[in-house]
């Protein structure tokens, strides 16, 4: 098995080969990672495999390890003799470079090469960030050619950047003259936020991802008439830059197990899956498809049913749930400083978090699989714990040593999901129904998923709601933009907080994504960096070799 010597990375081609892709499929991007052409799996021909979702708990800065657990899971599961393939998100350089760091999984569980991923990567992130701004700036060539119809106060098309910077978040464009533009207030998104990082993900070929480029709402005219992205004539030219980007990539993991990573995170201000055709990719190729959705199941795994499956007609096999034991002793009340002392007690008090995203997942009626993401300083006490609670609730449990064994750490895991995932299949299961009052979806949405004993839509967005109904976007499905912190929409309620309000402020039309967003308490779809940023901490030496960056 021939290695790249620079990565310990077996070539791309034979990573392919696992999967009966032929290196024709490929448009390689060195050694270790690969473009695949969307017609690769039909080509293949197998019938599709077993699509399981991984999910977590409420986060917290103990640590969950959602993306680890699921790299370490697919490992398991090859372990075992099964033929499995991963499908995940791209990291966000704005999380790398600040709060989070890497993304790609950690000790014996990434994929690679982590380094590369976790920068440009195949240019992805660049494609979906020019087509975007490209859109922003033939707008603002219009106002200033004196576009009679363009209103520029009610431009709703921001820019986007791959980089957390807060500073932008709130902007005026166009000063120094009437040769710069017209002046008017604008803002910057992270580029994972961008609608068109959605439209990509939802896609499922050329053909449909420009048309829902053609489907954007930019704005309104001074007459109050929607103006859409087809009406700017500049959507062929973004489907040009996005020509290569809507191709999974193909890259391993430290097994050498095939991963599809593809498409954007951050399921608290965007959707938060990985690419459709990715998926499908990987179901078409592999016997078991591991993917994830973004942060706990109150946000990441709810839009994976609400938003990708109802899209894209995908229903998974079975769900599992991450948890360690540090962030239930967080739940618990525990300070992080003191997560690594052992506290039954506090793992007791912190299940109630656990408890809150099992109820959510046993909603859409899947069978549920707890995995443990193990810790060096997690004790047999504090184990015990969770798996009597998984025990006596009839939910299957396995602790896993995913970072520090692999896939060797995985083996009980894997064979518990193949066990989950070999229950007769059940029909997608939603929330809410399309034609719900969008009032109604949303009131649904906090009320199953997070617990909440009522909604609050304030003034501006219960207008902009009137505005997507008379537009006919009422029966769009809807993307809750809530924090990651809690279940509640204030990040300061840890565990499983009760008779809370969520509080919904604005709406946003994302016509060509298909679905409502719904922007709640006080969150920002820019973030900042803290006041030390993961920035701080990486570098590259004279041969190359970067450090500190996962």
């Amino acid at each position: 098995m021939a290695r790249n010597v620079e990565h310990g990375l077996r070539p791309i081609g034979d990573v392919a080969r696992d999967l009966d892709l032929s290196e024709s499929f490929l448009e390689p991007y060195g050694r270790d990672k690969a473009k695949v052409r969307l017609e690769a799996a039909a080509a293949v021909g197998r019938k599709p495999g077993k699509l399981i979702l991984v999910s977590a708990i409420t986060p917290t800065p103990a640590g969950e390890g959602k993306t680890t657990t699921s790299i370490g899971l697919a490992q398991g599961l090859r372990r075992i003799g099964k033929r499995v393939a991963l499908a995940l998100r791209q990291p966000s350089m704005g999380p790398v470079f600040g709060r989070k760091g890497g993304a790609t999984g950690g000790g014996a569980s990434r994929v690679e090469p982590s380094n590369t991923i976790n920068l440009q990567f195949t240019g992805d992130f660049h494609a979906i960030t020019a087509a975007h701004n490209l859109l922003a700036a033939a707008i603002d060539n219009r106002i200033h050619f004196r576009d009679t119809e363009i209103d520029p106060t009610k431009v709703m098309w921001k820019r986007v950047l791959d980089m957390n910077d807060r500073a932008l978040r709130q902007i005026v464009l166009g000063l120094g003259g009437r040769a710069q533009g017209i002046p008017r207030e604008s803002g910057f998104d992270i580029t994972a936020a961008s609608e068109v990082m959605a439209i990509l993900c939802l896609a499922d070929s050329r053909e449909d991802l420009r048309r829902r480029l053609d489907r954007i709402l930019i704005g309104y005219t001074k007459g109050g008439e929607p103006i859409h992205a087809k009406d700017l004539r500049v959507v062929g030219s973004m489907a040009a830059i996005l020509n290569e980007a809507i191709l999974p990539n193909l890259v391993q993991s430290t097994e050498s197990v095939p991963a599809f990573v593809h498409g954007g995170p951050f399921a608290n201000i965007a959707h938060g899956c990985n690419s459709v055709v990715a998926t499908k990719m990987a179901l078409g190729l592999a016997d078991y498809a591991v993917t994830e959705a973004g942060f706990a199941f109150d946000l990441g795994g709810e839009k994976f049913f609400d938003l990708k499956c109802r899209t894209a007609g995908l229903n998974p096999a079975a769900v599992v749930i991450v948890a360690t034991i540090r962030a239930l002793k967080m739940h618990g009340g525990v300070a992080l400083a003191s997560t690594s002392e052992p506290n039954p007690e506090a793992v007791e008090r912190g299940l109630v978090n656990l408890a809150a995203h099992l109820d959510s997942a046993s909603f859409f009626g899947k069978p549920i699989v707890v995995a443990i993401n193990q810790f060096g300083t997690d004790t047999a006490d504090e184990l015990a714990v969770v798996h009597a609670y998984c025990h006596d609730r009839g939910v299957a449990c396995a602790t896993a040593n995913i970072f520090g064994e692999g896939g060797g750490g995985a083996i009980e895991l894997a064979e518990k999901v193949v066990a989950a995932a070999s229950a007769p299949e059940v029909p997608l299961k939603s929330v809410y129904e399309l034609d719900w009052p969008a009032e109604k979806k949303i009131e649904e949405i906090s009320r199953v998923m997070y617990g909440a004993a009522g909604v609050s839509i304030q003034q501006m967005a219960e207008s902009k709601l009137k505005k997507a109904q008379k537009l006919g976007y009422g029966n769009l499905p809807i993307c809750m933009a809530k924090t990651q912190d809690s279940l509640s929409d204030n990040p300061k309620l840890r565990g499983r907080p009760k008779g809370f309000t969520v509080h919904v402020r604005d709406i946003e039309i994302a016509a060509g994504a298909g679905f409502l967003v719904a922007l709640t308490g006080e969150l920002v779809r820019m973030p900042g960096l803290p006041e030390r940023p993961a920035a701080e901490r990486i570098d590259v030496d004279a041969e190359g070799r970067i450090t500190g960056l996962s």
